[in-house]
């Protein structure tokens, strides 16, 4: 759910827990809320408004809410908006418990399109009513299947500054866990009729298993324009792309960063594009003070972008243009004149506001934007959008640029995890004081299969073409696979633009994951036409350009495929099943086309990919997903306390099995392109279904 700001760490004599009681948040033990250090600090700081800072301590003591994002793309986030309101919220607007009315959830008022949503329920709130019971099982299971992120409010507001566009590309710095990362591909989607937006999203974190983590996150968005690497961001490759033949520099339109990379992300960025600086922290010293070091470098290369009419609803303090430092001891320096020789070492000149006023007024430091928790009940954060008007000075003044150095020191008001409330005093100087280091990228404890794109001329491409009568557009370059000798097993897609990132930077990128599975290899699928069916998770990406094996669905025939197993042919309704008769064996798409004239039924496509067998049909959706378009199709699923996946409708194992076993066999084995090995974070259900949706004690659902 989030943290208050960085000062607010947990620890066992000072600040606040950030999740006891906090939403569906496990609890932890009591501690003291109090410092007058801190208290001191901010007081004399001036960044609360007078006669507030009684409410902002108030607001830092007390638990965050419980904040929701709703994922995907526009069509199917709108389906799940109308399901939470008419469904659940509802139901909740009017729930006592114990005499005490439930405060539902609100729309946060400044995330657009009702998308994000805050509420103060307890666990042990939720146990205690099986309305709101059910109504924290459609919030697990819709998380784990991607379409809602449990995301701090504030941690949602540098995408939306950033201003994306389908054509942009992106570097996410520092991007584990992935809620921010997630919102930027869906932003590069918002036309879902388009499979390959001209954009991609690069995203970086420097920690190898926190990278297979903003996998997990990222992979269930099902984007072709993503890709995971694996770099100390101050230190990130400069890529090079091939333009009309040519080698070019690639320089991103937008970057997400923070304190300690944000010299190499303004390096990186292109002339013109946007880059968003954000902290969850309140001192000036990590905030405007970096802010104001890097405008002055700069030499004009940069500036402020006012975002005041972003985000309307959002409250939020302009940024402040003079402050002072304090040591852990409570020594006040205002100017650096006034700072001892001895500590000369820890704080640096430009921790301090710029002393000339007509440069400090040129820089317009009131266009960086503080939220402070009380005024809407979120984390403290701070965010500065910088845009690029010229190439950075040191880039064309220095043949080579000298090591870049970071000065920590206990003796100043520090922040560290599990420590205090003090906070943390970093060197700017050293950040901007000389360019940015050229430091050698080393390359160790860094295994991955490789990623092959295939040729057009590739055999695999003979059947699958005939097959499913691929469209003469379709993309054949773009299709790779993670292995150079033997069978391929998995046919991966990515965007001509990811395409041309990973030709031309195989030596210098540490990738960790890029592509969306579209086909998976079948043992037994020769003799059926073709050796490679179609995968769930790419089908949207893959669709456009299938011509053939297409059985157009109704909202009937799918809640038929997702909650029997093998039904036959016949039990789907009049159309569909002509469609499916004239069908060979092998894999299909089973595809819904939304009606307008009938709001009742959903109002986004849905595409399922499938077997038709000798006499029945099945889909290949995994568990999650199925709860989810069940639920879209007004079908109520829950689990019960042993965790067993039932419905609350009448219905019946129907349907013979076949011997597919293979088949079945394959879809157990969908997975993401990466290696399962290195972290156990794939949510791939098992055959046997225990959590699937049932319409009695022994139908369960198949899996991929």
């Amino acid at each position: 759910m989030g943290k208050r700001s960085r000062q607010r760490q947990k620890n066992q004599t000072t600040g606040r827990d950030n999740r006891d009681n906090a939403g569906w948040g496990a609890g932890y033990a009591d501690i003291v809320k109090e410092n007058k250090l801190f208290e001191h600090y901010y007081k004399e700081q001036g960044l609360v408004p007078e006669g507030e800072f009684e409410h902002f301590m108030d607001a830092m003591r007390e638990p965050l809410p419980a904040t929701i994002r709703i994922t995907g793309y526009k069509s199917h986030a709108k389906e799940i908006l109308h399901c939470l309101k008419e469904k659940y919220f509802k139901d909740i607007q009017d729930l006592e418990i114990d005499g005490q009315k439930i405060e539902a959830p609100q729309a946060l008022s400044w995330y657009p399109d009702e998308q994000a949503w805050h509420t103060n329920m307890s666990r042990k709130i939720i146990r205690k009513s099986p309305l709101l019971e059910k109504f924290h099982q459609f919030l697990v299971s819709e998380t784990e299947s991607g379409n809602i992120s449990r995301q701090e409010a504030v941690s949602m507001i540098p995408p939306l500054l950033l201003k994306i566009e389908p054509h942009h590309k992106i570097l996410d710095m520092c991007a584990a866990p992935g809620s921010k990362t997630a919102q930027l591909i869906e932003m590069l989607h918002s036309d879902m009729d388009v499979p390959f937006p001209e954009g991609f999203v690069i995203a970086n974190d420097v920690d190898n298993k926190r990278c297979y983590l903003l996998v997990h996150q990222a992979k269930r968005l099902n984007s072709p324009c993503i890709m995971v690497v694996n770099h100390d961001a101050s230190c990130i490759p400069t890529l090079q792309i091939n333009s009309e033949g040519k080698k070019d520099i690639l320089f991103y339109d937008r970057i997400l960063c923070d304190l300690r990379i944000a010299v190499r992300g303004v390096e990186q960025l292109a002339v013109g594009g946007r880059m968003v600086y954000s902290t969850c922290s309140l001192n000036p010293v990590e905030d405007e003070a970096v802010i104001a070091a890097l405008l002055e470098k700069s030499e004009g290369a940069l500036e402020l972008a006012d975002g005041s009419a972003d985000l309307p609803g959002l409250k939020w303090m302009p940024g402040v243009t003079s402050w002072k430092l304090m040591t852990k001891e409570g020594q006040w320096y205002s100017d650096w004149s006034e700072v001892p020789t001895s500590r000369h070492t820890q704080i640096r000149p430009t921790m301090f506001p710029p002393k000339d006023p007509e440069k400090l007024a040129s820089m317009h430091l009131e266009r960086c934007m503080r939220i402070l928790p009380h005024h809407q009940n979120t984390g403290g954060f701070f965010v500065a959008v910088l845009v690029k008007k010229a190439p950075m000075p040191w880039n064309k003044r220095y043949p080579k640029v000298l090591p870049l150095k970071h000065v920590m020191n206990e003796d100043i008001f520090t922040s560290q995890p599990n420590k205090s409330h003090f906070l943390c005093l970093i060197s700017v100087s050293s950040l901007i004081s000389r360019p940015p280091p050229n430091k050698k990228m080393r390359l160790f404890g860094y295994k991955e299969d490789p990623f092959v794109f295939l040729t057009e001329e590739d055999p695999v491409f003979t059947t699958i073409q005939s097959f499913y009568d691929l469209s003469p557009d379709f993309p054949k370059l773009n299709v790779l696979t993670r292995t150079h000798e033997g069978k391929k097993r998995h046919l991966y897609m990515v965007s001509k633009e990811l395409r041309n990132v990973l030709l031309n930077n195989s030596e210098r990128l540490k990738v960790i994951n890029t592509g969306v599975k579209v086909w998976s290899r079948n043992s037994d699928g020769e003799e059926f036409g073709c050796a490679f069916r179609l995968a769930q998770e790419g089908i949207y990406t893959l669709q456009p350009y299938i011509r053939s094996r297409i059985i157009a669905v109704s909202v009937e025939d799918i809640k038929v495929l997702l909650t029997q197993e093998n039904p036959f042919l016949s039990k789907l309704e009049d159309n569909a099943h002509a469609q499916a008769k004239k069908l060979g064996m092998g894999s299909i798409v089973l595809k819904y086309i939304p009606n307008p004239d009938n709001p009742a039924e959903p109002q986004c496509p849905i595409q399922l990919c499938g077997w038709r067998g000798k006499t029945s049909i099945r889909a290949f959706v995994p568990r999650n997903e199925r709860f989810h378009y069940l639920r879209m199709l007004g079908v109520e699923v829950f689990r019960d306390k042993q965790g067993v996946g039932q419905k609350e409708r009448d219905g019946e194992k129907e349907g013979k099995e076949e011997a597919e076993d293979q088949v079945e066999k394959d879809a157990d084995e969908e997975g993401a392109a990466v290696n399962e090995e290195e972290l156990d974070l794939e949510m791939n259900a098992d055959e046997n279904g225990s959590s699937e949706p049932k319409t009695d004690s022994s139908n369960q659902g198949t899996s991929s």
